[in-house]
């Protein structure tokens, strides 16, 4: 691989700003895909998909959108930071599965994801993203910490 490309996962959240940071930190300048992985359906969407009056693409249309809206601040963040970045936006749920995907899709030479920081019971009842991420991406997982190593 001559120029493997990243993937750097982006919520538009100060961790994700904070990994790519790290990435530019650690990592030469190189091709990276900034993903952002939106909600398939939000709660409230879910009520509403039930009801005829909404067309059955809409939510995913919307939240679509608003995904790529974040992956393109991230990717401009990503360019500021030295990297070659374009946005990426998908919908998955649990949202590890779709970054997985997509670096298997890409062949991710590494995934750079932030870190909340949640740990114990708090862990467990939200689920940890990059805790799933580094058990079933099956590739080099860079986990970025919060600054103060909590949120």
């Amino acid at each position: 691989m001559a120029d493997p490309t990243i993937l750097i996962c982006y919520d538009g959240s100060k961790d994700s700003d904070r990994a790519i940071q790290a990435a530019a930190a650690l990592l030469e300048a190189r091709k990276a895909v900034v993903l952002d992985v939106g909600p398939t359906l939000t709660t409230a969407e879910s009520f509403a998909a039930i009801s005829s009056v909404v067309p059955g693409t809409a939510f995913d249309d919307l939240n679509t959108a608003d995904a790529l809206t974040r992956a393109k601040a991230g990717a401009e963040h990503a360019r500021s930071a030295g990297f070659t970045a374009e946005p990426r936006a998908t919908l998955d749920s649990p949202t590890w599965e779709g970054i997985v995907a997509v670096g298997d899709e890409i062949d991710a030479a590494v995934i750079v994801i932030g870190s909340r920081g949640l740990s114990g019971a708090r862990e467990a009842f939200e689920g940890s993203v990059s805790h799933q991420v580094a058990e079933h991406a099956g590739r080099p997982v860079l986990i970025v910490p919060p600054a103060n190593g909590h949120s």
